[in-house]
């Protein structure tokens, strides 16, 4: 049996009766009277929960070979590094305050060790060490020749049934030799790194990793995050999708493992909008109609879910919500497979919004809603280098640092590191910074999704003296204000806007959007607004803050209430456009402008809802 074979498995690859909006005059004074509170004894922390280093079996095939743990902490921290491919010194403009180093539970480890010390099998018989010498060279071939992304296509899923390619999942999914050992090897190495980098007060270091089920190429992988210590987490090693593929019997190795060691863990949904309408859907993955039981464990381990990220935006989709002029975003058409030629086919399930109107449809018919889920942003970078700012990006994979290499393929066939966004960040309104008040945020939902930018938002109902934050639920009508101030090394705000989803008595689904804060002198036709205007230059890449607004606010109440109606609310705030990274290398490169990919974008942030509950 060659490698290829023994390692061939899926990816690891309120609410009254008006609504008031205030409008910022260009130029906006910075200094403007906030009508927002901050939330109580809270600070705002900015990091990465995506992160993958060359401990992941697809980051070290694809070019990185050297950035460890140790390298991605001293990156977030603000550290000059050196990139794990074109070996130049790198440095992110704006230190993070969190990251896990999320490397795939799936051959934890592993490529690593076989390219450097060979398999790890303690006591090989004469023919596995000959068929070991074979593969542990065919590896390093591809990995020296710079071969190993064609290397890395041939473990991707073929397309079929999700459902029926995880009923086969284990039996095609047998334990590569050695793969143990590299795994525990490389785990406890990790925790010694968090150790050393944890400064409680400055900087987290969050125990996790990605658990990677993609059966049939629907991507249905989580990063796991636990507030375990260092030392309790040497008491298990990371669950993979090869243990099971089913996100209920992740949930409950979860619940079970906490009890055992004294711990709290949550899993992030990421990548939803290629998870084949599965990510958010009615059904489960075994092909069964959600019940309660089910619905329980994803409201209680699934608060968060990631909705953008490097291979594109989750927030919505021109198919899904037809009436959004920025549902087009960063929408990625590619699925996780050996095959790219499949059409790709948005369903509901693969995005947040439709998802969040799934939950309240299913909460009628369980009564419980299982995607009462809170949204952040992270990378899913596998260079080790949290690399969320757009004019600082460092691609997806680390061959995709230079930039005729984003010219071509980033994943195998069809995606290239144009055709990605360099985004996002998770911002969490923590009472301290600390992995354990970390993830109390992360269960109260208390947390906002942005593209990269550091944009300050606030977000709740009420007074500011009476108030529920972004991620409760209210039982009676209520007044929001939104409070929402740019990054100051990024660009000024566009619009506020509110995104409402609501069931009506005849069990149907509905959204819309309202426009409640904007800057400059526009005014509303029908509800919509005139986009704001462009200062990009497209053939210099330059651009200024000569329009948009330092900080926008509003306090609105829904004029379509119903109290009859549950739903949901979030905020949605954009910049002002900004030259994306693809034209600035297709500048830097001669180029009248980039092969793939917008060249302009305007990056966004994404508040976690607010619903509200009839007869709570």
């Amino acid at each position: 049996m060659t490698l290829n074979t023994r390692l061939a498995m899926p990816s690891i690859a309120v609410i009254c009766l008006c609504w008031c909006a205030i409008s910022v005059a260009e130029p906006a004074s910075s200094s403007t009277q906030s009508v927002a509170r901050e939330p109580d004894d809270k600070v705002l922390l900015w990091g990465d929960t995506h992160l993958h280093t060359s401990n992941s079996f697809d980051a070290f095939l694809n070019g990185n070979l050297s950035a460890d743990p140790n390298t991605a902490y001293n990156y977030a921290k603000g550290l000059p590094v050196i990139h794990p491919y074109n070996r130049t010194r790198v440095q992110i403009q704006t230190p993070l305050d969190f990251l896990v180093v999320s490397d795939h539970a799936e051959f934890f480890g592993g490529i690593k060790d076989i390219y450097t010390k060979g398999i790890q099998d303690p006591d090989p018989n004469v023919f596995e060490r000959a068929a070991y010498w074979y593969q542990e060279n065919q590896i390093r071939d591809a990995i020296d020749t710079e071969t190993g992304p064609s290397f890395f296509s041939g473990l991707l899923p073929l397309w079929q049934d999700p459902i029926e390619a995880a009923k086969v999942w284990r039996a095609a999914n047998q334990a590569v030799p050695g793969a143990k050992v590299s795994a525990q090897n490389a785990w406890i190495r990790m925790l010694d790194t968090a150790t050393k980098h944890n400064k409680p007060g400055e900087f987290s270091t969050i125990i996790g990793w990605e658990w990677s089920s993609i059966p049939g190429g629907a991507n249905l992988h989580r990063v796991v995050v636990t507030d375990a210590t260092p030392d309790q987490a040497r008491d298990f090693l990371p669950f993979a999708s090869t243990d099971s593929p089913y996100p209920d019997d992740l949930w409950r190795w979860m619940e079970e493992t906490g009890e055992r060691i004294g711990a709290n863990f949550l899993a992030i949904p990421h990548n939803p909008n290629i998870s084949r309408g599965l990510m958010f859907g009615e059904t489960t993955l075994r092909g069964e109609p959600m019940d309660l039981a089910y619905a329980q464990l994803s409201r209680k381990y699934e608060p968060v879910a990631e909705v953008t990220q490097y291979k594109g935006d989750s927030e919505t989709h021109p198919s899904v919500s037809p009436d959004d002029d920025f549902a087009d975003f960063e929408t990625y058409p590619w699925y996780i497979q050996r095959d790219r030629s499949t059409q790709y086919m948005p369903a509901t399930g693969d995005f947040a919004r439709s998802g969040l109107k799934n939950g309240l449809s299913l909460q009628a018919r369980l009564g419980l809603n299982p995607y009462q889920f809170g949204m952040i942003g992270s990378t899913d970078s596998h260079t080790g280098l949290a690399a969320a700012e757009e004019p600082n990006f460092w691609g997806k994979m680390a061959f995709d640092s230079i930039p005729e290499r984003k010219q071509g393929a980033a994943l195998a066939v069809g995606p290239t590191g144009w055709s990605m966004q360099a985004g996002g960040l998770a911002a969490v309104w923590a009472e301290e910074n600390t992995p354990r008040a970390i993830l109390e945020a992360f269960s109260r939902r208390e947390v906002y999704a942005t593209t990269g930018p550091r944009i300050r938002l606030s977000f709740y109902a009420g007074t500011p003296e009476k108030n529920t934050p972004m991620g409760g639920t209210i039982s009676e009508p209520a007044s929001f204000t939104v409070v929402a101030q740019k990054d100051p090394k990024s660009a000024n705000l566009d619009r506020i806007q509110v995104v409402k989803g609501w069931i009506d008595e005849q069990g149907d689904t509905h959204e819309k959007i309202y426009n409640i804060a904007w800057a400059g002198k526009r005014e509303l036709t029908n509800g919509k607004l005139p986009p704001i205007g462009s200062t990009v230059n497209e053939a210099t890449g330059a651009w200024d803050n000569s329009i948009g607004a330092p900080e926008l606010q509003a306090n609105w109440t829904d004029p379509d209430f119903k109290a009859s109606e549950n739903a949901f609310y979030y905020v949605r705030v954009l910049e002002i456009p900004t030259p994306r990274h693809a034209l600035l290398d297709a500048i830097a490169m001669g180029l009248e402008e980039p092969t793939e990919g917008p060249k302009i974008i305007q990056e966004r942030a994404y508040s976690s809802p607010i619903w509200y509950q009839s007869g709570i």
